[in-house]
């Protein structure tokens, strides 16, 4: 077993999976962090799988499945795991795995069972558009009405779990694109597992914006049977 596993989910990624992988491995060597990096190739259309597999030491592992969405493919990548702490980041580095070894610190020194990365930490630096700061104020306030959950930013792109957490939350899980994170989370909170947020510096690296409309309504719609889900049915109880 080694010491940590990065799950890197990748959809059409190919112009820039090479120079990602690269980027995290020497940010975790330099850190002397016992790793290994898992690329989950979504089932790209141009050349991830291809440009994955040029890159990267022996640690990385690349593996591939259908498109199914983030949380499919953190699934997927999760059963080739070996490592005591999990982490996730997304193949484009608008965050940067930097955060990394900080997050574990904080987890080791704080004794916390999660540590997410959050843009509404007082300490995070943002540098992305005016239209997703809103959509993202918005769902802090839905969230926090719905799920009273005591973090406040459930959706950035970095998080580091104790592999307990996943290996309970993850069987559980029905979310395969865009509320996975609230529905891991959620989950994660009502069996008592303890989570932090921490600081993040995000620089926005897409000319476009990939939520269109029917994205944000397909998030409504994942949130409310979350929330059926917890709070009617009590359908995560179950051991």
């Amino acid at each position: 077993m080694v010491e940590l596993s990065v799950i890197m989910p990748a959809y059409n990624e190919g112009a820039v999976i090479s120079k990602s992988i690269k980027e995290t491995e020497r940010i975790l060597s330099d850190a002397r962090i016992d790793y290994e990096l898992i690329v989950v190739d979504d089932g790209s259309r141009d050349d991830t799988f291809v440009q994955a597999s040029s890159a990267g030491s022996n640690r990385v592992k690349i593996v591939r499945k259908e498109n199914g969405g983030k949380g499919s493919a953190i699934k997927f990548g999760f059963s080739f795991s070996r490592g005591k702490m999990i982490t996730f980041i997304d193949a484009d580095l608008d965050l940067h795995p930097k955060h990394i070894p900080v997050y574990i610190s904080l987890m080791k020194r704080h004794g916390v069972d999660i540590v997410i990365g959050s843009k509404r930490h007082p300490l995070s630096k943002l540098n992305y558009p005016i239209k997703r700061k809103i959509l993202s104020y918005c769902y802090y306030i839905l969230v926090k009405t719905l799920f009273g959950l005591k973090v406040k930013d459930t959706q950035a792109g970095l998080k580091l779990f104790k592999r307990e957490v996943l290996e309970t939350v993850l069987p559980r899980i029905l979310c395969k694109k865009y509320a996975f994170d609230l529905e891991l989370l959620a989950v994660a909170n009502a069996k008592g597992f303890t989570m932090m947020e921490a600081p993040i510096e995000l620089n926005w690296q897409r000319m476009e914006n990939r939520i269109k409309l029917k994205d944000i309504l397909k998030i409504a719609v994942d949130t409310a049977a979350i929330f059926y889900r917890l709070k009617i049915l009590h359908y995560y109880n179950g051991d």
